[in-house]
């Protein structure tokens, strides 16, 4: 069963995410109030409060959360799956214009949608990730392709976009898009379900989420250690990939392209992604992620996987296509199952770790047990 609060909401974020390393940096308890606050790539309580159920503690993916009415707030039941959730169609998918394919992250689907987004007024601002002075991520608030597209690629470490969220988001931002990975997508999600009465109006104004895969974000620390380590400059890297079958990390640079093996990168994963159930995004309305289907490297990389969840994210997709803008191909049973099946191996390998880190397959950290989706793998495990 999910961890559920007994002291002032800080002090059990405190105990039970911050100190456990369960935070995913994802922000969703910042910019609320002056008591936690970013550093670097983490998150720090300045101050305690004795608030026992603050927003803090209703929006944060590591808290408990009901699962269960997330799905039925977001989507439509006969969409769902336990895999990989909400499943309205499931295509390959790449931008028609081949200079943005080549700028951007695969086949630049995820800045395709954002860019249309707000060109048809389905929103006003979009929020993204981009990079400081000091090489870390933060979330900010854009309204123009121009900054969309400078911003675009992964990143691989993590961005406190759900704190730019509640930071930058007010009323003149209008109708607001966010690029947003599975934890931030679930956080989102959560500020939807638990309303509260001063939130409500900002939460109001999201209309859309475009969720990222994500298997794991490095520890931006480390990480730049390893890299001085490596001889990659930092500022020289201008956007990173992992090959298919390749086992490494590549680094396009000003001097080239360079790579250093998944054993090294491995080092540096945050702690807390070993307890993240969801590499789909599942909470989102669509998501996208880099493509796995028959043919050479070279030709796969321009493309994306592309799932879409809501209705709203179908009138997108098809918009998109009727604009010309998007080229999707249906994707095919085998390529769905695959992506199952590591959906699956990522839930199973979460659930292990977390046992591991209670003691007990009756103490889930942040999950509860009783949910349908966690029931079943916990079954599959043979915990029960």
């Amino acid at each position: 069963m999910g961890l559920k609060a007994k002291a002032g909401s800080q002090e059990f974020l405190k105990k039970h995410v911050l100190d456990e390393g369960l935070c995913t940096g994802c922000g969703a308890c910042v910019n609320l109030c002056p008591y936690q606050v970013i550093y670097h790539d983490r998150t720090v309580q300045l101050h305690k409060c004795d608030l026992e159920d603050g927003q803090c503690y209703s929006f944060c993916p590591r808290a408990a959360t009901d699962l269960t009415a997330l799905r039925k707030l977001l989507f439509e039941q006969d969409d769902m799956t336990p895999e990989i959730g909400a499943v309205k169609g499931y295509y390959f998918a790449q931008a028609v214009d081949p200079e943005l394919r080549a700028a951007a992250q695969h086949g630049a689907t995820v800045t395709v949608l954002m860019e249309l987004a707000l060109a048809e007024g389905l929103i006003d601002s979009a929020i993204v990730s981009i990079r400081d002075q000091d090489f870390m991520q933060n979330g900010a608030i854009v309204n123009d392709k121009i900054e969309i597209r400078k911003n675009a690629g992964s990143k691989f470490t993590v961005s406190p976009t759900v704190a730019a969220f509640h930071q930058l988001v007010t009323q003149e931002s209008g109708k607001v898009g966010v690029v947003a990975t599975p934890c931030q997508a679930l956080a989102l999600a959560k500020m939807k379900l638990n309303k509260i009465n001063e939130n409500e109006n900002k939460i109001n104004q999201l209309k859309l989420v475009i969720g990222l895969y994500c298997g794991w974000t490095l520890s931006a620390e480390k990480y730049a250690k390893l890299l001085l380590e490596r001889n990659v400059a930092l500022e020289s890297i201008t956007k990173m990939d992992v090959p298919a079958g390749k086992n490494i990390l590549e680094f396009y640079t000003n001097d080239g392209v360079k790579s250093l093996p998944m054993e090294e990168i491995q080092t540096c994963i945050r702690e807390s992604c070993r307890y993240c159930m969801d590499s789909t995004a599942e909470y989102a309305d669509v998501s996208v992620g880099s493509a796995r289907f028959a043919g050479s490297w070279e030709e796969v990389r321009h493309w994306n996987q592309l799932i879409v969840r809501t209705a709203k994210g179908k009138e997108l997709v098809d918009l998109a296509v009727r604009r010309g803008v998007l080229e999707i191909r249906e994707a095919s049973l085998e390529s769905l199952n695959e992506l199952k099946g590591a959906a699956v191996k990522k839930k199973k390998e979460a659930l292990k770790n977390i046992i591991e880190k209670s003691g007990s397959a009756k103490k889930l950290l942040y999950l509860d047990g009783r949910d349908p989706v966690v029931k079943k793998y916990l079954e599959v495990l043979g915990r029960l």
